[in-house]
């Protein structure tokens, strides 16, 4: 997959509106789920065991947290477009951002990326990004949302 390159407040102006493109798929495992509940100390039974998942919970698996699959944003983003040229990037901000759907333990995910708005803030670049995490198999996705970056660009 070949990604967009982008090393300017200028070129990503470019893009404003357009889809910027799609990650690659990414299998969400259950060793991925146990660290992450090791990470935030939610070790919610669905989430963390198998057995009780499969027996009583409602999608017959366990499941990512939904902030797991908010985690990946930066690793797809990175699939999608390779920024260079900057000092500085700061995660801003998240708007309008929903949990559709449940990442079942083996699922595959990618996310799609659209522009949505690139403002020049005295230099700083802030962009607003249209992301949806796709389930492969499943028509909806499971989230969908804008993120804000801050990009501080080299003269």
């Amino acid at each position: 997959m070949s990604r967009l390159l982008i090393q300017s407040h200028k070129e990503f102006e470019q893009y404003l509106g357009q889809k910027l493109g799609v990650s690659d798929y990414h299998t969400v495992t259950q060793e991925q789920i146990n660290k992450f509940a090791d990470s935030t100390l939610d070790y919610q039974w669905i989430h963390t065991d198998p057995e009780k998942a499969k027996n009583e919970g409602a999608f017959g698996s366990t499941i990512a947290h939904g902030y797991l699959t908010l985690s990946l944003l930066p690793y797809m983003w990175e699939q999608v477009v390779e920024v260079t040229n900057f000092k500085m990037l700061v995660n801003y901000g998240i708007e309008q951002f929903k949990f559709g759907q449940p990442v079942l333990v083996n699922n595959r995910v990618r996310t799609h990326v659209w522009l949505k708005e690139c403002t020049n803030l005295r230099g700083i670049s802030r962009v607003k990004l249209n992301v949806q995490m796709e389930i492969e198999g499943n028509k909806k996705p499971a989230f969908e949302g804008v993120v804000i970056f801050l990009y501080h660009f080299n003269n």
